[in-house]
């Protein structure tokens, strides 16, 4: 049986027991805003001695805390500003994309959205970074609080009523009046704490990471990122599969394309290959695309981490140049992959006929989120764990490291929902000394980033007509 089985099997486990435990205790529940919330007075001992104990040290954490919560929310504010423009600029770089704006993390995400390229993400990461990242960061609330003697009313969870009652959330529920009597930094400090202790998360989970994967992990192939490709001038293409094309333009060229798989391209200097969605990644091109080149790999259909050539064990780029460097022109070789084994006939390299090629392409620049998070990485190097459950923990660490940092930076954006909005409100509280002023700015940011996430929806579905 696999993971998998026994994962969802958790996961009904424990919607039933919280279905069970709010049920028997759906007395205790009050309801604010979209929340369903069950109050308690759990750890409140506990933040109320490390408040009180380390008076100086939070003290001096305070401005650290207010300065990256200002940092956070402009790195924040800059990068939804560049994916609105992303999204309206580039439909077709958002349709490849395919999952809404907004989705949120949820468990088996990397099998909805399977063209992000994610780690797997099982229901146990979940819980347990969700666990993690909630408890860390109303902790850190808590214990502003009482360093700045504002009172707390209850801890607790809530969760969504939408939802099924996995999507929870750990709560320090202040006293406003309390809150609003403290001063403006104080205010700030308490309200940064949560986004710092994410970041901090972030990093130290970060270095765990990297330390594990060095002592776990070994390189054991290389893999590449396309296949070899050229420019072509849209003009000269005459023919797609067959079909005779004249006076072509981007949109012929999609349309006479095959849905899946490989189309034979021809143009007046050659034939090439073409698939539906390396064109559709070209849409803003209106006077040439890229092909690919007719090459070994492509007409084999090459696929996954080359690890082996004709019995030669391959751990590097260099270690592959070295293993063709051995062979002829039409000489056959076995390659084994990650996907499977293949029977390839070397061909001659187009700029230097002295040369034998696979006809394979390297980008050493990671990509995207995946390529961001894993940068300590040797580029195109396929890495195996050196014990069985090495994947398991370095996904689980993947996970935690990147959750923890989307939600210090989401937390820090200036709207009414987040941390952000109020330490928003009272930046331009302390800077016009107006809360009539104040309130008005708040509202606008608040309205303003909604319509912006409106946007948003609205251009991903017009990227699909």
């Amino acid at each position: 049986m696999s993971f998998m089985i026994y994962d969802i099997i958790l996961l009904v486990l424990f919607v039933l027991f919280v279905s069970v435990f709010l049920y028997r205790n759906k007395k205790s529940l009050t309801k604010e805003g979209l929340l369903f919330l069950y109050k308690t007075s759990w750890g409140m001992k506990v933040i109320d001695r490390v408040g009180k104990k380390y008076t100086k040290t939070l003290k001096f954490l305070s401005y650290i805390s207010i300065t990256i919560g200002y940092l956070l929310m402009a790195g924040m504010l800059y990068l939804f500003g560049k994916i609105v423009y992303m999204y309206i600029a580039y439909p077709n770089i958002v349709r490849a994309i395919k999952v809404p704006p907004i989705m949120p993390i949820v468990p088996y995400i990397d099998k909805i959205a399977p063209n992000l390229n994610l780690p797997s993400f099982y229901f146990i990461y979940f819980i347990i970074i969700l666990a993690i990242v909630a408890i860390f960061h109303e902790f850190a609330h808590g214990i502003f609080m009482r360093r700045f003697n504002i009172k707390i009313k209850s801890t607790g969870f809530g969760f969504f009523p939408f939802f099924l009652p996995v999507f929870l959330a750990a709560f320090v529920e202040q006293d406003e009046n309390s809150m609003k009597k403290s001063s403006k930094f104080e205010q700030k400090a308490v309200l940064s704490a949560g986004t710092f202790a994410n970041l901090l998360t972030a990093i130290l989970g970060f270095g765990i990471m990297v330390l594990f994967f060095s002592l776990a992990f070994s390189p054991a192939g290389v893999q590449f990122d396309s296949y070899a490709y050229t420019a072509v001038g849209i003009g000269n293409i005459t023919a797609i599969n067959g079909t005779q094309l004249i006076n072509p333009n981007y949109q012929s060229l999609l349309d006479s394309v095959n849905e899946k798989g490989f189309s034979e391209l021809k143009t007046e200097q050659g034939e090439y290959i073409i698939s539906k969605d390396f064109l559709e990644l070209q849409q803003n091109n209106k006077e040439y695309v890229l092909v690919y080149l007719h090459a070994p790999a492509i007409d084999a259909n090459l696929d996954g981490a080359i690890y082996e050539i004709s019995g030669e064990e391959i751990k590097s780029i260099k270690d592959l140049s070295e293993s063709l460097e051995n062979y002829s022109l039409g000489d056959e070789i076995e390659i084994k992959t990650t996907k499977g084994n293949y029977e390839i006939k070397l061909g001659e390299h187009p700029l230097n006929k002295s040369k034998v090629w696979l006809g394979i392409f390297f980008n050493e620049k990671p990509k995207g989120i995946v390529g961001f998070f894993s940068s300590f990485k040797k580029p195109n190097i396929y890495y195996e764990s050196n014990f069985k459950a090495g994947e398991f923990i370095y996904d689980f660490l993947w996970w935690l490291v990147l959750i923890s940092f989307s939600v210090a930076l989401v937390n820090m954006l200036p709207m009414g929902i987040f941390d952000g909005g109020r330490f928003f409100y009272l930046t331009i509280l302390g800077i016009t000394k107006s809360e009539k002023k104040a309130k008005k700015c708040f509202g606008f940011m608040t309205y303003f980033l909604l319509f912006l996430v409106l946007l948003l929806m609205v251009f991903w579905a017009m990227s699909f007509l």
